[in-house]
């Protein structure tokens, strides 16, 4: 009988538990020594964007006379690393059996630390194959979360944490983030809206069908109050599934020069290149 690699064990483990991470989450505001244990294990060093995706924003960047998308951050710093795996299948979707998006689009690892990732995990990957990739992703309508997350070089068991930066396309109904209201807020801060993004709400276009509020946000961010939609700014990460989600153009996302401003370099601050 053949052994088991473990890669192999790893995905049976997170496909086995991983509807168990809202109770897991649950524990970081119920234990100070669960957060901190959790913290320590998972997060530690953090720091991850919200990319929304592109299909639906109102306008483009135009700075120093050229045009910017959301997308086009994370585009820009997958150009510029030579180490990128594409993984072979959306851990989150498969574990959780979605029926409404793909299953095969899988997270984008980027650095030198990517080169440790086995095969049963993913494949070494081109520029122009991981450039294709996000487009497929928001043509899926997923949206995107670029940065550094140790949880990935755990459960792959890769190490340098500073030699990897991920990049997940990100479904409502799957997405391991989604526990992000049941997560202490030291844990939920290292999870930034990209700068300069808004979700605008036009009431008059309304169908009060509730979609966004029900099905939709990750982050409880939508509430409703006689019949209109209210967003929390404070807990939008503009993701812009919402966005996505409403057929009568009653929420569009917005955003401003401040988006492409600083955080091509962050991403690249977070990671060793060689």
């Amino acid at each position: 009988m053949k052994r088991k690699s473990f890669a192999e064990i790893s995905i049976f483990v997170v496909n086995r538990i991983f509807n168990w991470r809202f109770r897991i989450a649950q524990t970081t505001k119920q234990s100070r020594i669960a957060k901190k244990i959790i913290n320590k294990m998972l997060f530690e060093k953090d720091e991850i964007i919200v990319i929304p995706n592109t299909i639906n924003v109102n306008k483009k960047i135009e700075a120093e006379k050229s045009e910017f998308l959301p997308t086009d951050v994370i585009k820009d710093v997958i150009k510029r690393c030579d180490d990128i795996v594409i993984m072979n299948t959306c851990l989150c979707r498969t574990s959780s059996d979605c029926k409404d998006y793909p299953h095969d689009i899988g997270c984008i690892f980027l650095g030198p630390t990517s080169r440790k990732i086995p095969e049963a995990i993913g494949k070494k990957a081109t520029v122009e194959e991981a450039l294709a990739q996000v487009d497929k992703a928001d043509e899926a309508g997923l949206c995107h979360i670029i940065g550094r997350n140790k949880i990935d070089t755990v459960w792959m068991n890769v190490r340098p944490d500073e030699g990897l930066l991920t990049i997940c396309h990100c479904c409502p109904c799957c997405c391991l983030w989604k526990v992000y209201p049941n997560l202490h807020p030291d844990i939920t801060d290292k999870l930034e809206r990209l700068e300069g993004v808004k979700v605008k709400y036009d009431c008059n276009k309304c169908k009060s069908c509730m979609k966004c509020l029900n099905e939709i946000c990750m982050y409880k961010a939508i509430d409703e109050h006689d019949g209109k939609i209210i967003i929390d700014s404070n807990s939008c990460k503009g993701c812009g599934l919402c966005v996505n989600s409403c057929k009568f153009g009653a929420l569009t996302i917005d955003y401003t020069s401040e988006t492409i401003d600083n955080v091509v370099n962050r991403m690249e601050n977070l990671i060793e290149y060689e």
